[in-house]
């Protein structure tokens, strides 16, 4: 059954190298030339919002506004403050923290290959773009990020009195009445996380380059069990991504999965923390208790904690939650939540086979992107 799985991966692989080929999305004829991705083998173009073409202008500009500290009100973060490139662009707390000091609820998310992602967020089904998912972290106030809430102007007085970075809004979009303001700000943003692609660890290069060996016998062990349907991963950590919730340019309307792992059950009922219940916030169904979106695998190892919550430290935690069925289930005598997904029904694994596939997992660490030149702060790396 495994060696179906792994072919029907590999059959999958195949349609995604093919849909590389795709014609880049249309530009205006007088427009930036096309975007190079620099994509790696088997993977898709990203789907790009027809109003916000890729160029590499835009995407080094981006790139310089992502480390501006400008960007916070105090003048204390950036963005790559929460998102650091050696950790895939996570931060590496439980919970992240924002610019005034103020912790947030939730465990921050990383940014490899976020342009395949068709939500943002754990939790937020309306947050389907990154243009529009920037403005949370600007002026969001539940919690408080970067901290421009209500002042847009001031935000925008700050970048246009930079002579030098208003000369790079008006390269970047050479069309635009009034070079620097919100629409190019988040345009300029959503461009730079678009470009980081990560698809060169050494799973890639066994899969895709032939290297046969560049994958350690007890992680080809690892990936065999990842794909049985013993363990059940590859149902919500699918394809080409190691995310069920993916989307790129040759892919139909995208789906907005969520899931229920069981992480916990306080009333016997799938009841989860009032600080944080999930979907059912914003949708209100019963059914949506509990229910976050499945994270890409991709760079996994070096984005400790893990859920929603951080409340697991380790791999190993997270491979003993999934083996137990769900952590609520071994804290409530065994009584599985009636609102978890039918795929976390438990397992049993050797320490000799959680070794494999903690292998598999840490396979999947992209060291050329944790130290490309390319994504990393220009103001270190020019």
């Amino acid at each position: 059954m495994a060696r179906r799985r792994w072919q029907a991966w590999k059959s999958l692989a195949t349609v995604a190298l093919l849909a590389t080929g795709c014609a880049d999305p249309e530009l205006p004829p007088d427009g930036p030339a096309p975007y190079d991705w620099k994509l790696p083998p088997g993977f898709p173009t990203p789907r790009v919002p027809q109003d916000n073409p890729m160029s590499e202008a835009k995407v080094e500009l981006g790139r310089s506004l992502f480390y501006d500290k400008r960007l916070s009100l105090n003048g204390t973060q950036s963005c790559g403050s929460c998102h650091e490139q050696a950790k895939a662009f996570t931060d590496g707390r439980v919970h992240s923290v924002g610019s005034t000091g103020q912790t947030h609820r939730r465990n921050g998310q990383g940014l490899a290959n976020v342009a395949y992602a068709t939500s943002l967020t754990w939790a937020n089904p309306a947050l389907t773009t990154l243009e529009s998912q920037v403005l949370t972290p600007l002026f969001g106030t539940e919690p408080v990020e970067l901290g421009f809430a209500d002042q847009q102007d001031v935000l925008l007085d700050r970048l246009r009195a930079d002579a030098a970075l208003s000369a790079r809004f008006a390269e970047a979009f050479p069309d635009e009445a009034t070079p620097v303001s919100l629409a190019t700000l988040t345009r300029s943003l959503s461009a730079f996380q678009r470009a980081l692609i990560s698809g060169t660890a050494p799973y890639d290069r066994y899969l895709y380059g032939g290297a046969v060996e560049a994958l350690s016998p007890a992680a080809k062990r690892g990936m065999e069990l990842f794909l049985s349907e013993r363990l059940e991963c590859d149902h919500c950590h699918s394809g080409f991504n190691f995310q069920d919730a993916t989307v790129h340019d040759a892919t139909p309307e995208p789906i907005l999965p969520y899931h229920n792992t069981g992480l916990y059950n306080e009333d016997g009922q799938g009841a989860y923390p009032a600080t944080d219940p999930g979907l059912i916030e914003l949708t209100g169904r019963p059914e949506d208790m509990g229910r976050f979106r499945a994270p890409s695998l991709r760079n996994v190892a070096v984005t400790a904690p893990y859920m929603h919550d951080g409340s697991l430290e380790t791999l190993s935690d997270v491979l003993d939650h999934y083996a137990a069925g769900g952590l609520a289930r071994a804290s409530n005598g065994g009584a599985a939540s009636p609102l978890q997904s039918p795929f976390v029904r438990g397992f049993t694994l050797t320490p000799g086979e959680k070794a494999d596939v903690i292998a598999f997992l840490e396979s999947l660490t992209d060291t050329e992107f944790l130290n490309d030149p390319r994504f990393a702060d220009p103001a270190v790396v020019p």
